[in-house]
């Protein structure tokens, strides 16, 4: 299409999410967070894994079990090397993993915080339509809506009203699309033809300053 301005918006969440476990010094459920950090057990040819929480009262450690007595030769080659060596990147994405947390703990607190890198694809200089792509490398837990308004200079009333006159389209659409965290691969696509702020938005679009 000649028409389109298409923009990538690579989210990243800055706050893992953060369990309640009980905490054994302070006696009762507290907040753990995610320390960065893995424990490893070796046991012949076995290994267990476990990311370590520390409790936001006392710092007492939680060992969050990511996999336990598993054949090493039955581990991905790419898993056991960011095992070994702690990487970062890799326990991370686990930190963020809601779902699996979900087995753990029956309470967990998210952030909507994130930090939202902007790159253009490409730009007609008449286009009509806004094509924003999402690459999500970690779990988001921000509303789609509210990332919207906030990155495009919108209110979340406008955002509705757009969707619902067919003017913003999803990729996957799906029921309460909008009030759902981004995924990764996902589309959004705005028909700004006739929009009196079509220019802002594409300057926030492509996180360019708005005078």
């Amino acid at each position: 299409m000649c028409n389109l301005l298409k923009v990538r918006w690579t989210i990243v969440p800055q706050t893992p999410p953060q369990p309640w476990i009980v905490c054994g010094n302070c006696g009762g459920p507290k907040p753990f967070r995610a320390s960065d950090k893995l424990r490893l057990n070796a046991n012949g040819k076995r290994l267990d894994a476990w990311l370590i929480y520390k409790c936001l009262s006392c710092d007492k450690t939680w060992n969050r079990p990511l996999f336990e007595r598993q054949t090493i030769r039955d581990i991905d080659p790419m898993t056991l090397d960011a095992l070994q060596s702690n990487d970062r990147h890799w326990i991370r994405r686990h930190a963020f993993d809601i779902a699996a947390l979900r087995h753990k703990a029956t309470r967990i607190d998210t952030f909507a915080e994130n930090d939202v890198d902007k790159a253009t694809i490409s730009v007609s200089p008449a286009w009509s339509l806004l094509e924003i792509s999402f690459s999500v490398p970690t779990a988001a837990s921000i509303r789609l809506d509210r990332l919207l308004a906030s990155e495009l200079g919108l209110s979340r009333t406008r955002l509705h009203a757009l969707y619902g006159a067919g003017k913003l389209r999803l990729d996957p659409d799906r029921k309460d699309a909008l009030r759902r965290p981004p995924k990764d691969g996902g589309q959004v696509i705005i028909d700004a033809s006739g929009l009196p702020d079509r220019e802002d938005i594409a300057r926030y679009a492509r996180g360019e300053n708005v005078a």
